[in-house]
C-alpha cells in the first residue's frame, strides 16, 4: 500500500522524514491533514553547520523498502539512503536507530560528510556527533583531492578522523591496469583534522617512482599547503662556492598572527649558518626580524652574521591632537663587505647598500612631517667598488599643501639635515674632500591652474633656498654658505578626441599636443655641497620638470621650451587604453651653467628628442618601446624595445633589447644587452612530433629561463636555466643560475625541488628566484581557494 497526500503518491523520502518529525501525541491521520511544510529562503548555503545547529536537522531516509518500529528503529533496502545536514549515506541495506541516532549501513556503502567521500562494505556511524568508523574504506578528500585505501577508518568527530594501515596520494586515477600512483604515502595510522588542517602519519614510508623511503616514526603535513608546526621540507642545493647545501627549517605556529622559524643551514665549504626569523602582526603594529649567525666561516676565518628587522605601528593621534601618527623602522646589518657574495641567496639581502632607517611621521589638516635617521652600510668590492651614499642624522621635515586657495594651490617645505660619510669616500669638491655638514632647505610653489576638458595652463612660481653649515671650510675658507634661486614656469596642454576605425575595430583617439615653458636665472652654486644630488635622466617624465636635477643642492639655471605630443587610442566601450605614442623635445635658449662638480655646461640648443610608444592589443601581447635621439651627434643615445607574448597560462616569453651610450666617449660605445626570459610548455612540440599523449604517459615539460647577453663585451652575464615537469600530482623543478654581476668569478648554483600535491615540498625552493628573473612566471600546480562542499554534492 502506498500513502498518498492528497491524491499525489508520496515519495518515501519525504514519508519517513513526516514520520521521524511528527509530534508524540499525533495519529497518523492527524499528521496527514495538517498544513503542509514550506521552504524557507535562506542568502546563502552554510559551508559549515553549527554544533547546535546539527541537532535541529531532520533525517530524510528514502528507498525501495522501508520497514518500522516506531521512534525504534528504520531499516531501508534497495537504494536506501539516508541524509541529514552535510552527511549523506548510501547503501544496500540500512538500518537507522533514533534512540541513538546510530546509522549501520551494509553493501555498497557510499558516504559523503560535507564533500569528503568514503565508501566500502560497511559503516557505523552516530549521524549527529559523527562518531563510528567504516571498514575496508576507499577515501577522497575534498580539500586537495587526495585518496587512498584503508583497513578501518575510526570517525572522532566531524573534522577528525583515523585510517589505520592507509594509504595516501593526491595523483589522479588512471583507468587502465597496473596503474600505480608515482607518489604515495604509506602508513599505521593516519590521522587527518580538517579544523586544522593537519595530518599526521605514524610509522609511514613514502614511495616515488618505486624508491621508497624508509619507514618514519612520525610524519605532519599539511592538507591544503598551509604551514603547520613542525620540520619543514629541507632545502637542498650545490653552489660553486659554498659547497653542498642542506637547511632544515622548523616552523612553530605560535598564534594566528605570530610564528618563529629555524634556519639551521649545513654548507660544507664553510661551516653551519643558524638562522631564526620572527614575525608578528597585530591590529595596530606588525614586523619581521630576522638574524643569521655563522659561529666560524671556514673558508673566512671569521664568524659570520645578518640582522634584518622591519617594524610599523599606528599610534592614537587623538591626544596629541594630530589627524595620524605612525612609526617605522628597517634595519639591515651584517658582518662584513663580503657577505653579500658568500650568502647571496639569503631571501633578505637583495643590495650591496644596506639601509637602516628609523622615522616618526605625522599629519594634521593641510600640514605633515617627518623626523628620522637613515644610514647605509655599503659592503665594498675592491674589483667593484661603489660610492657610499650620504647618511642623514637626522633629517626633520615639515610639509604644507593647500589646494583650491582662493584659486590657487600652495605647497611648501621646510628640511633640516645632518649629512655624514665616512671621510674615506668623501667625494671632491673643487679640489679638497667635501665636509660633512647641516642643511637647511626651503621650497616655496604657487600656482594657478585653469583646467577644463578640452585642455589646461598651469603657470607657477617656485622659490628653492638653502644654507649650509659645515664641518671644515671649503676651498674658499667659508664654513656657511646660502643659495636663493626663483623658478618660473608655465605648462599648457590641449586635448582632442575623435571617433576612429582601425584594424576593423572602434576607438576613441585623443590628440594631445603639450608645452612647458621654464625659466630660472644663474645663481653661482659650485661652492656648494653635494649631499644628494644628480642629473636627472633624460624621459617623458623629466623634460616636464623645472630642474635637471633631483635632490636640493643644485637647481639649474633654464631657459627652455619642452613642446610634445602624444596619441592614445581608447576601447569606447571599457575606457581600456590600448596604445599610446609620444614624442617629445626641449628646446634650450641659453646655456646651462650650473653643474655638478667636474661637469661641463650644456650649451647645445636643441635638445635630445624622445619617441616612445605602447601598445597593448589584446591580452596576449604588448610592446613597448623608447628612444632618445641626438640631433648633433646624430645618434641614439638610449634605445629599449621590450615584447611580451603570453597567449595563456604558464606560456610567456618577454625579448628586450637596451642601449645605453657612454656619455665620456665620443666613439659610438656603449652598453648593448639583449634579454630573453620565457616560461613555456615543451610538452606541445614533443606531442606535435610524437602524436598525442596516451594514458601512462608522462607529464608536460616547461622550459624556464633567463639569459642576458652583452653585445659589447660578447658574454653573457647573470643568467639562469631550467626545466619544470608537472606530473598533475607532482613537480619537478631543476634550475641553473650563474651570478656574474660585480664578481671576478662568477657564482654558479644548482637547485632542485620535488613538490608532493597536497603533502609538501622537498629540495630547496627556486619559485622565488623564477618569480624574480621571469616576467609573467606562473608556479605550476598553485594551491586555489579550497572547494566548496557542494562542488561535491550527492
Amino acid at each position: 500500500m502506498k500513502l498518498r497526500w492528497r491524491g499525489f503518491p508520496l515519495p518515501p523520502m519525504v514519508l519517513l522524514s513526516l514520520l521521524l518529525l511528527r509530534p508524540q501525541a499525533a495519529s497518523a491521520q492527524d499528521t496527514w491533514t495538517e498544513a503542509p511544510m514550506t521552504l524557507r529562503r535562506t542568502p546563502q548555503l552554510a559551508e559549515t553547520i553549527a554544533p547546535a545547529e546539527r541537532g535541529m536537522r531532520p533525517s530524510l531516509v528514502d528507498g525501495d523498502r522501508l520497514s518500522e518500529r516506531p521512534d525504534l528503529e528504520v531499516v531501508v533496502e534497495g537504494n536506501a539512503s539516508l541524509r541529514r545536514g552535510d552527511t549523506r549515506i548510501t547503501a544496500d541495506r540500512l538500518e537507522y536507530q533514533p534512540p541513538g541516532d546510530l546509522a549501520t549501513a551494509s553493501g555498497n556503502v557510499h558516504l559523503n560528510q560535507a564533500g569528503n567521500v568514503y565508501e566500502g562494505p560497511e559503516l557505523h556511524l552516530k549521524v549527529e556527533s559523527f562518531e563510528g568508523f567504516f571498514d575496508h574504506v576507499r577515501y577522497t578528500l575534498l580539500a586537495n583531492g587526495a585518496h587512498g585505501e584503508a583497513e578501518r577508518i575510526d570517525f572522532v568527530d566531524p573534522k577528525v578522523s583515523v585510517a589505520r594501515h592507509a594509504t595516501y596520494t593526491t595523483c589522479l586515477r588512471e583507468n587502465y591496469t597496473g596503474w600505480m600512483p608515482a607518489w604515495m604515502l604509506t602508513a599505521v595510522t593516519l590521522t587527518t583534522d580538517s579544523e586544522t588542517n593537519l595530518a599526521t602519519a605514524t610509522d609511514a614510508q613514502i614511495s616515488f617512482l618505486g624508491v621508497t623511503t624508509p619507514s618514519l616514526p612520525s610524519v605532519s603535513f599539511p592538507l591544503n599547503n598551509a604551514r603547520q608546526s613542525g620540520l619543514l621540507p629541507p632545502v637542498i642545493g650545490y653552489d660553486t662556492t659554498n659547497g653542498f647545501e642542506y637547511l632544515q627549517p622548523w616552523y612553530w605556529n605560535i598564534a594566528a598572527n605570530r610564528d618563529l622559524t629555524l634556519y639551521p643551514e649545513i654548507m660544507t665549504s664553510r661551516g653551519v649558518n643558524l638562522g631564526t626569523e620572527f614575525r608578528y602582526l597585530e591590529k595596530t603594529y606588525s614586523g619581521q626580524i630576522r638574524v643569521d649567525e655563522m659561529p666560524s666561516d671556514s673558508l673566512r676565518g671569521i664568524n659570520r652574521w645578518g640582522l634584518w628587522a622591519k617594524h610599523n605601528q599606528q599610534f592614537d593621534p587623538k591626544p596629541f591632537g594630530l589627524d595620524s601618527l605612525s612609526t617605522s623602522f628597517n634595519i639591515n646589518r651584517v658582518s662584513d663587505d663580503d657577505y653579500w657574495r658568500d650568502f647571496s641567496h639569503t631571501p633578505t639581502l637583495t643590495s650591496r647598500t644596506l639601509t637602516n632607517e628609523a622615522d616618526l611621521n605625522w599629519s594634521k589638516g593641510d600640514w605633515s612631517g617627518q623626523a628620522r635617521t637613515l644610514s647605509y652600510q655599503t659592503l665594498q668590492y675592491a674589483a667593484s667598488p661603489i660610492t657610499p651614499s650620504y647618511n642623514r642624522v637626522p633629517q626633520i621635515t615639515a610639509n604644507y599643501n593647500k589646494y583650491d586657495w582662493h584659486g590657487l594651490d600652495v605647497s611648501g617645505t621646510l628640511d633640516y639635515t645632518r649629512f655624514e660619510v665616512d671621510s674615506a669616500y668623501s667625494p671632491t669638491l673643487n679640489g679638497i674632500k667635501q665636509p660633512n655638514g647641516e642643511r637647511v632647505v626651503g621650497n616655496l610653489q604657487i600656482s594657478r591652474p585653469w583646467v577644463t576638458p578640452g585642455g589646461y595652463i598651469i603657470p607657477k612660481l617656485l622659490l628653492h633656498t638653502a644654507a649650509y653649515q659645515l664641518d671644515s671650510p671649503l676651498a674658499s675658507g667659508a664654513t656657511s654658505i646660502s643659495s636663493v634661486v626663483p623658478t618660473v614656469s608655465l605648462d599648457s596642454g590641449l586635448v582632442f578626441e575623435r571617433d576612429a576605425s582601425l584594424f576593423g575595430r572602434a576607438w576613441r583617439q585623443t590628440l594631445e599636443p603639450r608645452a612647458f615653458y621654464v625659466h630660472t636665472p644663474y645663481r653661482d652654486q659650485s661652492q656648494l655641497p653635494v649631499y644628494d644630488t644628480a642629473t636627472n635622466d633624460i624621459s617623458f617624465a623629466t623634460l616636464y620638470t623645472e630642474n635637471a636635477f633631483s635632490g636640493n643642492d643644485r637647481i639649474s639655471d633654464t631657459n627652455t621650451l619642452t613642446t610634445g605630443v602624444s596619441t592614445r587610442l581608447i576601447d569606447p566601450a571599457t575606457g581600456a587604453e590600448s596604445a599610446r605614442f609620444g614624442i617629445a623635445q626641449r628646446f634650450r635658449f641659453s646655456d646651462q651653467n650650473v653643474t655638478l662638480p667636474s661637469g661641463t655646461a650644456v650649451t647645445d640648443r636643441t635638445g635630445d628628442f624622445i619617441v616612445g610608444g605602447l601598445v597593448h592589443w589584446s591580452p596576449k601581447w604588448s610592446i613597448d618601446g623608447v628612444a632618445q635621439y641626438n640631433m648633433d651627434t646624430g645618434k641614439s643615445s638610449r634605445d629599449a624595445l621590450t615584447l611580451r607574448y603570453t597567449p595563456a597560462p604558464y606560456h610567456t616569453l618577454t625579448a628586450a633589447y637596451r642601449y645605453q651610450a657612454d656619455s665620456s666617449s665620443t666613439a659610438d660605445d656603449g652598453t648593448k644587452t639583449i634579454d630573453l626570459n620565457w616560461q613555456w610548455p615543451l610538452s606541445e612540440l614533443t606531442r606535435g612530433l610524437f602524436g598525442e599523449r596516451k594514458p601512462g604517459d608522462p607529464g608536460r615539460w616547461y622550459a624556464v629561463g633567463r639569459l642576458s647577453y652583452s653585445l659589447h663585451d660578447r658574454a653573457m652575464s647573470d643568467s639562469l636555466i631550467g626545466a619544470e615537469y608537472n606530473a598533475c600530482c607532482w613537480v619537478g623543478r631543476i634550475v641553473l643560475e650563474r651570478l656574474v654581476s660585480g664578481r671576478t668569478t662568477p657564482d654558479t648554483r644548482l637547485m632542485f625541488q620535488i613538490q608532493f600535491n597536497g603533502f609538501g615540498n622537498v629540495g630547496s625552493n627556486p619559485t622565488s628566484t623564477l618569480l624574480q628573473n621571469i616576467q609573467g612566471y606562473q608556479p605550476l600546480n598553485t594551491q586555489t581557494q579550497e572547494p566548496s562542499r557542494f562542488t561535491n554534492y550527492d
